[in-house]
């Protein structure tokens, strides 16, 4: 019997792999909770940032769009820049993406993974399931998206000993579904980026008192509508921009830049910036603190207190009845602890991140990234769902080759 490839993961990046490597005739086992991360860690109430044209699932087979689970929902159809699309209305999409191409997707959790001896089986990988289910899989594809990947920066984990949580001073914005628990509260969000400042919002407009702490680059930014997006300039996912137009599309070119470059341009490119539509919501409503950067966090009497550099030189202490890190995601193995010990020490990493060659494969041959951690090998396209469209065949046609 021909073992089969496994994709742990059941968000964008690992609907559209599976749905590519089975339209290859490749048996699969998909593990994982459809659109988990999008379910529970974000919040109620959000938009995506993305434009529709950038938020479909690639897969070869056509019918499978945004546009054509409208369709099939009976819901306005969401196609233009200036169409938002609702995080329900995403979620729901992702759900019937799995259940028309891959209805036997396993709602089990991956326990271990770990390499299998050549001479005894033809080499591959064994898989233990929560279930208690042990087998051999040919190659392994790693799509668990940002679980487990939450940042929370050094100067604020004094205030967080035993790590951001809900009940206690400080959290990470992955951590809310529902904001209204802060109505009547004092309550302020580290960030300058989307997440920071949609949170921020919509905690405002559950009732909270809301003051957003922006470090290092200025007052918060918002991206320019789509009627006055410059027209002499190529279109991308993200925007008019010629270096955006190259990052959307050329993640081969990318993937020969130097270590250092390509890392800087991860950083920065794509960097902290509103959505146009936000810009409205959030002026009315919140607060906002440049400053030069957060110094250090405490608790004191139960309540956090924030120690801050403005621009002038100063140093500040605001204090509030919590703190939200909105402060993005980080790459790190440790946290993809399904993988056996043999295997992380195996793999070459740069800066924390598994180096990736042709295919997105590892240099644990048939151990395959996508989406997050291939974003400092093939771009910043690969932190967002539109990156599923340069992914997800590439990923495929790679592994076939290597082990059909």
């Amino acid at each position: 019997m021909t073992r089969p490839v496994a994709v742990i993961g059941a968000g964008p990046f690992g609907l559209s792999t599976a749905a590519h490597l089975r339209a290859r005739g490749i048996p699969v086992r998909v593990f994982g909770d459809p659109m988990v991360s999008w379910r529970d860690h974000m919040p109620e109430g959000m938009i995506l940032k993305s434009t529709p044209a950038a938020s479909s699932l690639d897969c070869p087979q056509p019918g499978h769009t945004l546009a054509d689970y409208c369709d099939a929902a009976g819901i306005s159809r969401l196609v233009t820049d200036e169409d938002v699309i609702p995080v329900e209305t995403f979620i729901a999409y992702g759900e019937w993406f799995q259940q028309k191409l891959l209805p036997d997707l396993e709602r089990v959790r991956v326990v271990s993974v770990d390499r299998v001896a050549v001479r005894a089986t033809g080499g591959g990988f064994e898989l233990k399931l929560d279930s208690g289910e042990l087998f051999t899989a040919r190659a392994v594809v790693v799509a668990t998206g940002l679980s487990g990947l939450a940042h929370l920066p050094a100067e604020l984990a004094a205030a967080a000993a035993d790590g951001p949580s809900l009940t206690g001073p400080v959290s990470h914005s992955s951590q809310h579904h529902d904001l209204g628990r802060f109505a009547g509260r004092e309550l302020i969000v580290v960030g300058a980026g989307q997440s920071a400042l949609e949170t921020a919002a919509l905690a405002a407009e559950a009732g909270a008192r809301v003051r957003v702490v922006a470090r290092g680059r200025g007052r918060v930014a918002f991206g320019a509508p789509p009627w006055e997006q410059p027209r002499l300039r190529p279109e991308s996912p993200f925007g008019r921009a010629w270096s955006l137009w190259a990052l959307s599309y050329y993640p081969h070119p990318y993937h020969r830049l130097p270590e250092a470059t390509r890392h800087y341009l991860v950083r920065r490119v794509l960097g902290p910036l509103g959505a146009w539509w936000l810009r409205e919501r959030f002026e009315a409503h919140v607060q906002v603190q440049d400053v030069e950067r957060v110094v250090s966090a405490e608790v004191c009497d139960g309540s956090p207190v924030l120690t801050v550099r403005t621009h002038g030189g100063r140093t500040e202490r605001l204090a509030a009845d919590h703190v939200i890190a909105a402060t993005g995601y980080r790459v790190a193995l440790a946290a993809m602890d399904f993988l056996g010990h043999g295997l992380r020490t195996r793999l070459a990493t740069s800066r924390g991140t598994p180096k990736l060659g042709a295919g997105c494969v590892s240099s644990v041959p048939g151990l395959y990234f996508t989406g997050l951690p291939a974003a400092s090998s093939y771009g910043p396209v690969m932190r967002f769902v539109c990156g599923t469209e340069f992914a997800s065949p590439y990923l495929a046609k790679h592994l076939a080759a290597a082990h059909g």
